[in-house]
């Protein structure tokens, strides 16, 4: 059986180590200034630096990554500190019932987990992966590692870790990710953010500028004619927009992440810019599309079982590509499409 078999639902098995999100923290970061701070719990004001933690048991820890945009990456090492036996040397109050984590970044990124699974699932504070250091990109000097949950549960650049009674949702879930985030029960989302009333309401009507600035997360949108349609901006978060008709429809700026658009027709669509993580187009008509400057992290357009997309005359320029997964890349080339 190859390892791909074994991957969780809907995962595409990559060598790349894809990007999502913020390139780089806040400030310049190396293992002289950089400092975690405790917080809660009975350790407020407590500081501890790279020598710090390097002065604690050391565990080489080797998982999978399982990204929500549908990427995996099998058996990479995680170098550092079990949460575990941080908290051996930690005196934490009886009422701490979750752990909250905050990342030295422009957009002050943050998640939490219960404190259960940060002892008991092996969460990590790692410093190196595959024996090197980590790179700026993927979390240099120090990041979190939770190994059962999907990637966005493991925080880049880790700056301060609270103890807290009561959970807080986190960057990510505030948005709609799932605040638990097992990936064997494929928690990417919240459920529909929309009544039935007004779902009925908005399929009707065809109006998403009343929902311009929102988020709609898991609506079944199947079937709709768009034809020709303003739709620039639109959030539309793993959506089933299976079978939709886009035909010349403006999608400039779409964020369509994690949604189905099986079977869709996008023939002279413009996706230009649009973000497109993790987006199933498989069975769709990109014929004459524009996709320059999209986002294409574990985009799918080809999947066994499933018939191909057709790209004949698509735009790709400027799409970054950095997290499309090998096969897709190749199924891309191989059909012409333009960079």
């Amino acid at each position: 059986m190859g390892l791909d078999r074994l991957l969780p639902a809907r995962q595409q098995l990559t060598q790349k180590f894809p990007v999502v999100g913020e390139q780089a923290p806040n400030q310049e970061l190396n293992q002289q200034n950089w400092r975690l701070t405790l917080a809660g719990g009975g350790n407020d004001g407590q500081t501890i630096g790279f020598d710090d933690l390097l002065a604690m048991p050391q565990t080489e820890l080797t998982h999978d990554i399982h990204c929500v945009t549908r990427w995996s990456r099998q058996q990479d090492s995680f170098t550092g500190v079990l949460f575990k036996d941080l908290l051996s040397a930690l005196a934490i109050a009886p009422q701490t019932q979750f752990v909250r984590f905050v990342a030295y970044s422009h957009r002050n990124h943050d998640t939490s987990l219960p404190l259960a699974v940060c002892l008991q699932e092996n969460l990590i504070l790692a410093h190196k992966i595959n024996g090197q250091p980590l790179l700026p990109q993927h979390g240099f000097p120090v990041r979190t590692f939770a190994p059962s949950r999907y990637f966005y549960k493991s925080l880049k650049w880790l700056k301060h870790i609270e103890f807290i009674a009561q959970d807080q949702l986190g960057f990510w879930e505030r948005g709609g990710y799932h605040n638990n985030a097992d990936y064997q029960l494929e928690q990417r989302y919240v459920s529909g953010n929309l009544t039935t009333k007004e779902l009925t309401k908005l399929r009707q009507s065809l109006n998403f500028k009343k929902y311009h600035g929102q988020v709609l997360l898991s609506l079944d949108l199947s079937g709709l004619d768009l034809s020709g349609a303003d739709l620039r901006g639109v959030q539309l978060k793993n959506c089933n927009l299976q079978g939709c008709n886009f035909t010349a429809a403006n999608l400039r700026e779409a964020n369509l992440s994690n949604s189905s658009l099986l079977q869709s027709n996008l023939h002279q669509a413009d996706l230009t810019g649009a973000d497109l993580d993790g987006v199933l187009l498989m069975g769709c008509d990109l014929t004459q599309a524009t996709l320059d400057h999209c986002l294409l992290n574990a985009t799918e357009f080809i999947r066994h079982g499933y018939a191909d997309a057709h790209i004949s005359g698509a735009s790709f320029r400027g799409a970054q590509r950095n997290g499309l997964i090998e096969s897709q890349q190749a199924f891309l080339t191989a059909h012409g499409a333009e960079f």
